[in-house]
């Protein structure tokens, strides 16, 4: 795999239409085991000076283990292609099965972190901070009764983006 250096300033970069409609893979690796989920939530920006990106993950989920076993994760994006995968691997945990390759996905690795040859953009973060979610902070009283009813609340990860590539074929 081939990976060609971008900046994260670039405008082919738009969170919102990276994240929110076409969807990212957060992949963790522990111990020689990678594990991946898909997630339409998330943010980039600037906080203590660094380029960051934060993520939620539920703690019942899989990747939260892979996530908080090791510094780094990465987001793979796939410009819009693969949601049929993408929805497969947010459904389907991997702790029952293999789920990247019945997804007909290939690990690779950019800077020691894993990420998707047939993916198209690859963030390489390290974690920052990990910060729980508490429904007592929250100003919009439905925010609790819709998207946490399970009372599973997002731990948020706020992490350093060490660099971003194009993943070239």
């Amino acid at each position: 795999m081939k990976v060609k250096p971008i900046e994260i300033t670039s405008k082919e970069l738009n969170p919102f239409q990276m994240i929110g409609r076409d969807w990212m893979l957060i992949t963790a690796k522990k111990g020689n085991i990678v594990n991946t989920m898909t997630a339409s939530w998330g943010m980039m920006g600037v906080f203590w000076g660094k380029d960051v990106v934060q993520v939620g993950i539920r703690p019942q989920r899989y990747t939260k283990e892979f996530v908080d076993a090791g510094d780094v994760f990465t987001l793979t994006f796939f410009d819009g292609e693969k949601k049929k995968e993408m929805s497969y691997l947010g459904s389907v945990s991997g702790r029952d099965e293999d789920k990247i390759t019945k997804a007909g996905l290939h690990v690779e690795e950019v800077d020691g972190a894993p990420t998707f040859s047939e993916g198209k953009i690859v963030i390489v973060c390290k974690k920052l901070m990990e910060t729980p979610l508490n429904p007592a902070d929250f100003k919009e009283n439905w925010s609790e009764e819709i998207w946490y009813p399970a009372k599973d609340d997002h731990i948020m990860y706020t992490a350093e983006i060490l660099a971003a590539y194009r993943i070239e074929e």
